[in-house]
């Protein structure tokens, strides 16, 4: 029987995507692991490979077409032996989109063709069971009920090997589905019709939405009335940090690595991790996930939207060793060429807009991490001593913004005050 090759999730934002390009043709003959197209996502193009193998029967989605929902159906694969008069007249093509809007790099976790639903076993809740043509074929010969296995592939589908190594058992009825109870849309404020009418008589430009700034608009808006977020705020004198930093910038010099006030924070921040390591977690719906190593992530600005590109085992590495991988990393991302392992997980992440010369701003966590500093700017300003003599210090304020779901106010404060220490005795995170 036919099946679908359905629009994959790249992502695990991803909702919809651009069908950037075809790489095979209808005709052509495809086996597990050959490309079948390329993919825009919110963050990357990626290429998108076949599961199962077969005869490219139709392709329903052209290139170019944007907005094309997760698991709508792109082709037709056909099996051995069956023509294009076996694909059902009701799979009409979707028309392309008009062009498709700037990609940046990505991330791709493959999602797999799925046979179209008539075909498709559903599990006991009434939900659809995606497994390979040939995965029903021997589960229907074994007496399997397809329904009460996991599937190894992609996004779960159930391949050949999950039935060849199962064992039979008696086929379970679908129970009725419980009827749903009804969802409640949340407020999203006026409508697009509403707030253009407001100003139907100024002049304006419209700017369509790209991908990234959708999902940005989408995660930080969720996140923002989902997660309780609370703020802790410090100011940090720099003084030995910008002194020590000289004298480490000047024995680097013949390595070309010049250290910068943010490869210090990102040190501070695995370090502090460390120091109080109940904070090291992030939230994962119905528990906790406390990491043991640092992987601290940083908010890089690039042209229509920003990434977070995360520096791994962050406390046991280098200085200079961070420096560099931050320059990189930071310069593929302004290119889009970033790989999906390069800006997902960690546990935290700094946001610095200090070079903007913003004194302090309150940022939005990104789930699934527990916090974030946000960083402002080092003035020189009047501090009194501890002494109580009145000096002139370089003091920078950072706000920590905190899932309180994870972190307590007593955790988060020494987490803070461990992140001030670090960097108020810079010499303390070589130790």
């Amino acid at each position: 029987m036919p099946t679908e090759i359905l629009m994959p999730a790249l992502s695990p934002t991803m909702e919809e995507g651009t069908l950037a390009k075809w790489l095979v043709k209808e005709g052509d003959t495809v086996s597990s692991g050959d490309l079948l197209a390329e993919i825009e996502t919110d963050k990357a193009t990626m290429e998108f490979e076949a599961v199962d193998e077969g005869v490219i029967g139709k392709i329903l989605i052209a290139e170019g077409a944007e907005g094309v929902k997760v698991n709508t159906a792109i082709a037709i694969l056909l099996e051995d032996g069956e023509t294009a008069d076996d694909i059902s007249t009701s799979a009409a093509p979707a028309a392309p989109a008009a062009a498709a809007n700037d990609a940046a790099p990505a991330a791709v976790e493959a999602a797999a063709p799925a046979s179209p639903a008539p075909a498709s076993p559903a599990a006991a809740d009434g939900t659809r069971v995606f497994a390979s043509p040939l995965a029903r074929r021997i589960a229907a010969d074994k007496g399997l009920d397809l329904a009460t296995l996991q599937g190894s592939g992609p996004r779960g589908r159930i391949v050949k090997a999950d039935v060849e190594n199962a064992s039979a058992a008696p086929m379970v009825a679908p129970a009725a589905a419980a009827a749903a109870p009804a969802v409640v849309a949340a407020p999203t404020g006026p409508s697009a019709e509403m707030v253009a009418k407001m100003y139907t008589d100024r002049d304006y430009e419209e700017i369509p939405l790209n991908g990234m700034r959708k999902v940005i608009a989408a995660r930080l808006s969720e996140a923002k009335q989902t997660i309780p977020h609370f703020y802790l705020r410090r100011d940090i004198q720099l003084d030995a940090l910008l002194k020590f930093r000289a004298q480490l910038n000047k024995q680097l010099e013949a390595r070309g690595v010049k250290l910068s006030v943010n490869d210090f924070i990102i040190k501070a921040v695995a370090n502090a991790l460390q120091t109080v390591p109940e904070a090291n977690a992030v939230w994962a719906g119905d528990r906790v996930l406390q990491l043991k190593a640092s992987d601290v992530a940083v908010a890089v600005a690039i042209e229509g939207g920003l990434f977070t590109p995360v520096l791994q085992d962050a406390d046991t590495r280098s200085l200079s060793s961070l420096s560099v991988q931050m320059k990189d990393l930071a310069a593929r991302a302004r290119d889009r060429k970033l790989a999906p392992h390069e800006y997902q997980g960690g546990s935290f992440a700094i946001s610095n807009l200090g070079m903007f010369g913003i004194d302090n701003f309150d940022a939005i966590v990104n789930p699934p991490h527990a916090g974030i500093l946000a960083v402002g700017a080092g003035k020189k300003q009047p501090v009194v001593g501890e002494d109580g003599e009145l000096k002139v210090a370089t003091v920078m304020s950072v706000t920590m913004s905190v899932d309180h779901r994870v972190i307590d106010g007593a955790v988060g404060a020494n987490l803070l005050n461990a992140i001030v220490e670090n960097l108020e005795n810079p010499m303390m995170m070589l130790a």
